[in-house]
């Protein structure tokens, strides 16, 4: 049995793990059928989202790792997106097979379609929450995230590895 401190931070962090859930699988839902008149989809508009707000092109892996995604996942829907136009692929100077992934102009348009087409659901929840709460539970996930990526190596590190370590 654990000490009572550790069960209530253990419930806690569960809580919170099942609201994540949840929520994720709303916003799933929600976003399909918000940028639908888009032409997209929510796992579109997740990778065109991730290209549109970086100051760079990024490779595949980049965005998956960068989204918590499987590279495989980003791929398939890389391929869609150039099949539709609304991206393309450049060299990378840094490595030779990993293109750079960059919006088109019709990609930065449906991410455009996309952003307007949530802006009211972003606003209905900033007047609920407050955009001071919703920016700590945004530091508060990028904290989680981050001691799972700190922990994440060791649990996938194979048996003989960990006893030498």
């Amino acid at each position: 049995m654990l000490p009572m401190s550790e069960a209530v931070n253990e419930t806690v962090v569960r809580s919170l793990v099942l609201a994540v859930f949840e929520t994720n699988g709303r916003l799933v839902d929600t976003g399909n059928v918000l940028v639908r008149p888009a032409g997209l989809t929510t796992s579109w508009w997740q990778v065109l989202g991730a290209l549109g707000y970086s100051p760079h092109p990024l490779p595949v892996a980049h965005i998956a790792r960068n989204m918590g995604l499987t590279r495989q996942a980003v791929q398939r829907v890389v391929d869609l997106l150039i099949a539709r136009g609304l991206v393309r692929q450049q060299v990378n100077p840094h490595h030779q097979r990993a293109k750079l992934i960059v919006l088109t102009a019709a990609g930065r348009a449906a991410l455009a379609s996309a952003e307007a087409a949530v802006a009211p659901l972003d606003q209905a929840i900033v007047d609920r929450i407050g955009a001071e709460r919703i920016a700590g539970a945004a530091a508060v996930l990028r904290e989680m995230n981050a001691v799972m990526g700190e922990i994440l190596p060791a649990l996938t590190q194979p048996e003989d590895q960990k006893e030498s370590t």
